[in-house]
């Protein structure tokens, strides 16, 4: 028996040890990223926002992603300015200027720091009807023209989110009127719209990069019904599968005509905030019974991820997230929890971005939203940090380890 066991101990070691699977390839160069407040839509009063500009990120661009690069977020989402570089060619037979988007192109450059641009942050140039043809084309233009530009100052895998929040976009500017286009009854025209520029815009960064790389963005969120009118789970059941539309016809899974497909949705880019879970209480609600994370019909972030996971087996990262004041250690710590468990439970959750990750002045009225890791920069380009929010970012960091 001694020499049996002696044998088949050395027929185990003369065994080639077994090859470990090499660890994957990180999506973004960092976990944790950075997003730049970029919007620019027009007002109902008619003033347009560039929140580029009122940020001064456009003029701190090369402090600002040197102070990403520093805090460890290699990975920052920014945004490029459509109605700037396309301020009125008639027709859209003029020449593009994208002399004002050429600077951060090379600052993130120089800072060693990739960038997923957004190419429409709900705005566009003001001569053109955003459900005509036109705008299709247009944008196809400008997306094809950036895409240049940065072929031109970098070597680097290009990134792009072509059209910001199609489904929120097209609920909020074409069934609600909050945004523009401020439509009522519009927001399946103005999605499907949205689609096919986004489409268009995939096609057309790609044939100056076949190795550029697309994400597409919109919020996750879970209605439910109000305990004293249960007859209303339907609407908000048919509310929850919504969200998933436009991520379905850029996929090709429904309307076909739009020209989807699979490889067109190549990165879903989830974005989720503390007000995304409500009480139903109709289709163009737009301040809502928000439910409470003790809540019991309150759903785990970590379970809406997998909703997405699942539905498109595609890569999936946190697009945006963030909250306002003391609450933001607290919220990023809730997170980086859900997408831990997420990915436990076999998401494939690629990054974080904090968004946005300086303060901004509100969108409607011009207050300091305190939502930040940095805020407002001082005549030298210089951003007082959070404390907190740094002490908590940098916790989370080192819970990844290695990666």
């Amino acid at each position: 028996m001694a020499e049996s066991a002696r044998v088949a101990a050395d027929a185990r070691q003369a065994r080639p040890a077994r090859a470990e699977a090499p660890a994957p390839i990180p999506l973004f160069r960092s976990f944790y990223q950075a997003g730049f407040e970029c919007s620019t839509h027009r007002l109902r009063t008619g003033r347009r926002l560039d929140l580029v500009a009122s940020t001064r990120h456009d003029a701190c661009a090369a402090a600002d992603y040197a102070r990403c690069a520093a805090a460890g977020l290699h990975t920052v989402r920014d945004g490029v300015r459509w109605h700037l570089a396309d301020g009125g060619a008639a027709g859209g037979g003029g020449v593009l200027d994208l002399a004002a988007e050429r600077p951060r192109v090379r600052a993130a450059r120089d800072a060693g720091v990739q960038v997923i641009w957004d190419l429409c942050h709900y705005g566009w140039p003001d001569d053109v009807d955003v459900l005509s043809p036109a705008f299709v084309d247009r944008f196809a233009r400008f997306a094809r023209a950036f895409a240049a530009l940065v072929a031109d100052e970098t070597d680097e895998v290009p990134w792009y989110a072509p059209v910001n929040e199609i489904s929120f976009f097209a609920w909020a500017g074409g069934d609600a009127g909050y945004l523009n286009p401020f439509r009522n009854g519009a927001g399946g025209a103005l999605k499907r719209q949205l689609v096919r520029a986004a489409i268009a815009a995939v096609h057309a960064v790609r044939d100056v990069d076949p190795r550029a790389r697309v994400v597409h963005t919109d919020p996750v969120f879970w209605i439910v019904p109000h305990v004293d009118r249960p007859h209303e789970g339907a609407a908000a059941r048919g509310h929850n599968e919504a969200q998933f539309e436009s991520w379905d016809m850029l996929a090709g899974r429904t309307a076909l005509e739009l020209g989807g497909s699979p490889d067109v949705l190549d990165v879903v880019g989830v974005n989720y905030y503390s007000n995304n879970q409500w009480v139903w209480a109709g289709p163009l609600a737009f301040r809502n019974e928000v439910l409470a994370a003790d809540d019991p019909r309150y759903r785990p972030f970590r379970e809406l991820l997998g909703l997405v996971g699942r539905r498109y087996g595609r890569p999936l990262f946190v697009a945006e997230t963030g909250t306002e004041g003391e609450a933001r250690p607290t919220w990023l710590r809730y997170m980086a929890d859900e997408v831990r468990g997420a990915q436990r439970a076999g998401v494939e959750v690629e990054g974080l971005c904090i968004y946005p990750v300086v303060d901004h002045p509100g969108w409607d009225d011009d207050r300091h939203c305190p939502n930040g890791l940095w805020g407002y920069a001082d005549a030298s380009g210089s951003r007082p940090a959070y404390a907190p929010l740094l002490d908590e970012l940098q916790r989370q960091q080192r819970r990844l380890g290695g990666r």
